[in-house]
């Protein structure tokens, strides 16, 4: 191997090690590092084999942190990593390791913080259609929003 080539391993296995990557992410930034399409895919494999890099391990951390830090729901996060060119394996592996109470907690909450700030709003309608919004936009299910807003 050469010498360019052990330079940007180096620097791959540094950047992997840093965080949790995705394959579309160090493909990007091996290709940033003015590699060809054959050397970015021979270093892909190694940081593969050496376990430095795990597209099924990165799903799992990614949704777990989108959702306890940023309280995304499964939708949004599915988005989010289909961007990321993650297999749909993998993103039901992630998905899957979501706890469902802690999920309803959260939706709950939300929900609920949502409905606190709209106490001024008189039509039932307007408020459940903000509700609603707010909650979609955050990336829950459309069937647990309609559940919620049916108890209303």
């Amino acid at each position: 191997m050469e010498d360019s080539l052990i330079t940007a391993l180096q620097k791959a296995k540094h950047f992997c090690a840093y965080q949790e990557r995705c394959h579309s992410e160090v493909r990007d930034k091996l290709y940033s590092y003015g590699l060809h399409r054959n050397e970015v895919e021979q270093l892909l494999t190694l940081l593969i084999e050496e376990n430095f890099l795990n597209e099924e391990r990165f799903a799992i951390a990614y949704a777990g942190g989108k959702f306890r830090i940023k309280h995304w729901g499964k939708e949004k996060i599915k988005y989010a990593l289909k961007q990321k060119q993650v297999s749909d394996y993998c993103i039901r592996k992630g998905l899957s390791q979501i706890e469902d109470a802690d999920y309803k907690k959260i939706f709950t909450m939300l929900a609920n913080r949502k409905l606190t700030t709209l106490k001024s709003e008189k039509n039932i309608f307007i408020k459940k259609r903000k509700i609603k919004d707010y909650l979609r936009q955050r990336g829950f299910e459309l069937q647990l929003i309609n559940a919620y807003l049916n108890q209303m």
